[in-house]
């Protein structure tokens, strides 16, 4: 599998990630599914200190015993929580991300950590002392790079402006195709790589995507309404032939724009991590496919957080 540096640094990653907010907490099936996904050649991982929390990050620290020089692990931070209580609030504090990256070291069972984002974050965040947490990890050799997961222009462009970020993680899909507006040229312009979170839109364009639809589709999706969602389908459909499945085209999709490093996936199964993978075997997309998929798709916009 292709694999793409992340920033200016000097890590590679493969061009799909294997998202493990979904892995459950069954050990052996997790270990079964990060097994799949790094004979397919994924080697990058991505959690969250929240999910399950802590626990998820306890499972993949297991899951990748022996295995830790195959990896490339990022993981999350600032939902700061309590895990007896389940309960968690935002602080993106210096002091909080200091404190929270030891505990994810401990239950990852690693020394050091690749690629440590911020999980979230407003304009209103202490933004400095928060890149200036970042910057000491990274000098003390805690993380080798940081980045944050944001959909907020006006937050991406502080990062931009005032920090070393390597990534940005940002939804961003064929149904909603908002970072093209704003931010993907611009993070692309600064050597900031982009990491692609919901490339099949909550299942709405995976091979399920009739099922799905009649599930999730119809209140709409962003400023899709259900029936014009059946008509991106209808759309998707026509340009099949080429194409080993909807999950092809669709991650091809996202991975066409040059910021983009990698698409994240999520799995609970084995099945859906080969599913993902067998773009690797079709054909790419064309530059004509490419337009037609725009063409019947909105450019949707940024309402808020300009």
């Amino acid at each position: 599998m292709r694999r793409n540096r992340l920033g200016k640094s000097n890590i590679m990653i493969s061009e799909l990630t294997l998202g493990c907010m979904s892995l459950g907490t069954d050990i052996n099936q997790a270990k079964e599914i990060i097994d799949a996904a790094i004979d397919y050649g994924i080697n990058h991982l991505d959690t969250a200190d929240l999910y399950g929390f802590g626990k998820n990050e306890e499972i993949i620290g297991e899951a990748i015993k022996g295995k830790r020089d195959q990896i490339i692990l990022t993981t999350k931070v600032g939902n700061h929580f309590d895990k007896e209580e389940k309960t968690w609030f935002w602080d993106p504090s210096k002091k909080y991300i200091e404190q929270a990256v030891k505990a994810s070291l401990k239950r990852l069972q690693t020394d050091y950590i690749d690629f440590y984002m911020l999980h979230g974050g407003t304009i209103d965040d202490p933004i400095h002392e928060t890149i200036d947490a970042f910057e000491g990890l990274k000098r003390a050799g805690l993380i080798r790079a940081y980045g944050i997961s944001s959909i907020r222009p006006n937050v991406i462009r502080e990062y931009i402006d005032h920090s070393s970020i390597d990534g940005v993680m940002t939804q961003y899909s064929l149904l909603d195709r908002r970072p093209e507006e704003t931010t993907l040229d611009l993070l692309h312009s600064h050597e900031i790589s982009v990491l692609a979170r919901g490339p099949l839109a909550k299942g709405m364009l995976s091979n399920d995507a009739e099922k799905v639809m009649e599930r999730k589709g119809k209140e709409g999706y962003l400023d899709y309404s259900y029936k014009e969602l059946l008509g991106v389908q209808q759309g998707i459909s026509e340009l099949m032939q080429h194409k080993s499945s909807q999950n092809t085209l669709a991650l091809q999709y996202v991975q066409k724009h040059p910021a983009i490093a990698t698409a994240v996936f999520g799995a609970s199964r084995v099945e859906q991590v080969k599913e993902n993978v067998e773009h690797e075997e079709s054909q790419q997309l064309s530059n004509e496919e490419y337009n037609q998929l725009k063409q019947m798709t909105k450019a949707n916009v940024y309402t808020d957080h300009r």
